[in-house]
């Protein structure tokens, strides 16, 4: 009888806690910034901890490449090769960008929106087309054939996880449309995994 009133004691005050913040946001009690949440640090060594990406270039040596880091709040990663350094008619270049968001002042009067809720109307404002496969994250693609013999693309890809958004541009001759886009899905999902 004891620890069913202590546990009901305690479902009423959390209750009335939520409800009491809900009231004091509706009756224009002021957003304050330490009400807002700020975006979370990303790994200083977020590009290393995605890995390899010698598949995604043309065999210019042997061994892994790792991309180069650099941006501050977001996290820029990339990694190149022109034809002049393979002495042969092809060139790739990768480019990831991971963005975490932090919260946002919804106005007087409404609760702050959360980083989740940031990082998910960035993606839905990108005008990029959806992409429907079953993907475990919201995703976006966009293609773009560069020269007249269709062997080069440019691929970007959009991914959304809670508060991340990971863009990936991915470009490279000779190279089938295809392939380049399931490979910037899956440096994108690699990103997405190693800024949790």
């Amino acid at each position: 009888m004891a620890s069913r009133l202590v546990r009901g004691t305690a479902i009423g005050c959390g209750v009335a806690a939520l409800a009491g913040g809900g009231i004091g946001f509706a009756v224009g009690e002021p957003v304050t910034p330490e009400d807002v949440v700020p975006a979370r640090a990303l790994p200083a060594d977020l590009c290393a901890r995605i890995g390899d990406v010698s598949q995604l270039l043309p065999k210019a040596s042997s061994g892994p490449v790792t991309m180069s880091q650099g941006g501050g709040s977001e996290v820029i990663c990339q990694a190149g090769s022109s034809r002049a350094k393979v002495r042969a008619y092809t060139s790739a270049a990768v480019k990831v960008t991971i963005t975490p968001y932090a919260g946002q002042d919804a106005g007087a009067g409404n609760v702050p929106f959360t980083p989740d809720q940031t990082a998910k109307k960035a993606f839905t404002r990108s005008p990029m087309k959806a992409l429907n496969e079953n993907r475990p994250y919201p995703t976006k693609v966009d293609q773009s054939a560069k020269g007249l013999a269709g062997e080069s693309w440019n691929v970007r890809v959009l991914v959304q996880r809670a508060d991340i958004v990971v863009l990936v541009d991915y470009t490279a001759n000779p190279v089938q449309a295809d392939v380049a886009q399931q490979a910037a899905l899956a440096l994108a999902d690699r990103a997405i995994w190693e800024s949790k």
